[in-house]
């Protein structure tokens, strides 16, 4: 065992080993304590991490045990889905998305709707074509927008977890854009050949990728197929009762049911 290690999670102290914190080297904490990040100090010379000192308790019992427990009545999972996704430790992440999975198939009987709009809008952009040579340039690009609603918040929250925004170069989950627990708003465009990428950041435009497999969503039917393969794992089928046939192959309406 190596010397104990006191850290000051949010103001909740905890103590632990060096060895425990760099159990999962690629980690975030893994990083920090490895030498490759600094670290801050408070005033008493303890570790000091500015996030959440009460979920850290389920993140350190993970370092340990490679579990992840958590009490049956745990109310707080997005918020510690917020933390796992700062620390970065992979096999938590995976552990959770286990978890949610798990108490999503505990739920009712549950319904899903989908109603899907898609628009072309020109957009303009400047290309720089030497040091002082500007030009003006115009494409077409597809705007796409998902209206989600579930009676299973669990089920958003699943697929929370598995789509991001690309934007500024940075990949945030959609999680953050729940607008309650039962409805989620998607908007976002396709990549236009040619958009130089600091204007995706200047116009405000976010491309939707789908987690761990890195794969953009570039149309309807790339974005169909992946949800129907989150919802269906999560139990659901598709309502053989509506939508009409037509207005579900061209990608208008979505609607799934799970019974238990």
């Amino acid at each position: 065992m190596s010397e104990p290690i006191t850290l000051n999670v949010g103001g909740k102290l905890y103590t632990t080993s060096l060895s425990t914190l760099t159990s999962f080297p690629d980690s975030m904490l893994g990083a920090m304590f490895s030498g490759k990040m600094p670290t801050k100090k408070d005033r008493q010379g303890n570790c000091f991490i500015d996030r959440d000192g009460k979920i850290f308790r389920y993140i350190l019992n993970f370092l340990r045990t490679s579990h992840l427990d958590l009490p049956e009545d745990f109310q707080e999972m997005g918020l510690l889905r917020r933390e796992v996704d700062f620390y970065q430790i992979q096999p938590l992440i995976e552990a959770l998305q286990e978890k949610e999975v798990e108490l999503s198939k505990a739920e009712k009987n549950a319904m899903l709707n989908i109603t899907l709009d898609q628009k072309t809008q020109t957009v303009h952009f400047t290309v720089r074509e030497a040091p002082q040579i500007y030009s003006l340039s115009s494409s077409n690009m597809e705007v796409f927008s998902a209206r989600i609603f579930s009676t299973s918040c669990l089920f958003l929250k699943l697929l929370g977890s598995k789509l991001y925004y690309y934007f500024n170069g940075n990949l945030s989950s959609i999680s953050s854009y729940l607008q309650d627990p039962n409805h989620l708003t998607l908007d976002w465009v396709a990549s236009v050949e040619g958009l130089p990428e600091e204007e995706y950041t200047r116009q405000n435009l976010k491309r939707l990728w789908v987690v761990p497999d890195n794969k953009q969503i570039n149309s309807f039917q790339v974005f169909v197929e992946e949800v129907l393969k989150i919802a269906m794992s999560d139990g659901f089928c598709i309502d053989s009762s509506h939508p009409h046939t037509s207005d579900f192959m061209n990608n208008k309406i979505i609607r799934l049911i799970r019974y238990k």
